[in-house]
């Protein structure tokens, strides 16, 4: 009944492929970790991994209409004959909905956000201030580059432990709702690098978006502490740059929590003592996840599109459910 990666890829396969959700964040879905549910006969997956007592899958099924349903169904039968609670996070509008009418608690847990590539331009008052932070960080003598092989990764690396001690002794490498590199997908994705005196001192890997709105997802990133603005921004611009010169439609920037909380997006029989909390975590939940850090990022590059997306709960939406998600991530 279950299946883990193997030399097929049943998870990318199943991720191109199956698509009618739309979900930005889907190549997360092939991350090392990660454990599948398939069905006889039954084409798609559904993607989750084991957290104590609850099973915390990731996204809705990917899956055909046809398999849709019976994929959900089976997951649910799996956790029943586990006796584990089960909860389901970066659900699209689509799944949500398919969600609901089948008894669980869904409500908005945040919002993923995208440019349109092909309207997309930095000129304008309104970029203004993130024109100059990267022209300051290229009069610093930054330079970015496509890594085309596997050559910088010690260094980057060793980026990621120094970004790691700057967040406290006790912050974690995040996984599962955060992407990868390194690994056996990552010829699929896309590493741009930012270079000072031919040494990294930041990056940004981006994953592939397929479905109606195809493109790349700006996902890990990483710099080195430093007093010269711009680093990040340059990269980015140079990938975006890159982009559009291969006429690539969508620049993703995935998932935020907390961000994009709007009554309108909730569906029936949503918890409005979930959806306080949420609110509260955005005015306050810096020590949970960095959301407004990290929504003013996104903001800078003024994305076309906001998306919601949903925490769906077998049963009440309950704080454990919620906690065994950042603890499935290795927050906590």
């Amino acid at each position: 009944m279950t299946a883990t990666l193997t030399a097929t890829h049943p998870a990318l396969a199943a991720v191109r492929a199956f698509t009618s959700a739309d979900n930005p964040s889907s190549f997360l879905a092939v991350s090392e970790g990660n454990s599948y549910l398939q069905l006889p006969d039954r084409p798609g997956l559904v993607v989750y991994r084991r957290t104590g007592r609850f099973l915390v899958q990731f996204g809705g099924p990917f899956a055909p209409a046809g398999s849709y349903r019976d994929l959900l169904a089976g997951l649910v039968r799996m956790a029943d004959e586990q006796e584990l609670e089960l909860v389901a996070v970066q659900l699209q509008r689509a799944d949500a909905e398919v969600y609901a009418e089948s008894g669980f608690t869904v409500n908005q847990i945040g919002a993923s956000y995208a440019c349109d590539l092909a309207a997309f331009s930095l000129r304008g008052t309104r970029f203004m201030q993130l024109r100059n932070k990267v022209s300051r960080s290229l009069r610093a003598g930054l330079t970015v580059v496509e890594a085309t092989d596997d050559s910088l990764f010690p260094a980057l690396r060793e980026i990621d432990q120094v970004w790691l001690r700057s967040k406290g002794e006790h912050a974690r490498q995040l996984e599962f709702l955060v992407g990868q590199y390194g690994d056996a997908m990552q010829p699929h994705r896309r590493m741009f690098v930012g270079l000072i005196d031919g040494q990294p001192v930041g990056y940004i890997s981006y994953s592939p978006v397929y479905g109606g709105r195809p493109g790349w997802m700006h996902d890990l990133s990483r710099r080195q502490p430093s007093r010269i603005p711009g680093i990040m921004e340059a990269i980015n611009v140079h990938a975006i740059e890159t982009f559009r010169s291969e006429g690539v439609p969508w620049l993703h920037f995935g998932f935020t929590p907390f961000t994009g909380l709007r009554p309108e997006y909730e569906l029936p029989g949503f918890d409005p003592g979930f959806r306080q909390f949420m609110e509260l975590l955005w005015l306050h939940g810096e020590a949970v996840y960095p959301a407004q850090t990290q929504l003013a990022y996104k903001q800078k590059w003024a994305p076309d599109l906001v998306l919601p997306e949903y925490v769906a709960f077998r049963g009440g939406a309950s704080i454990a459910g919620f906690a065994h998600i950042f603890r499935a991530s290795n927050a906590f």
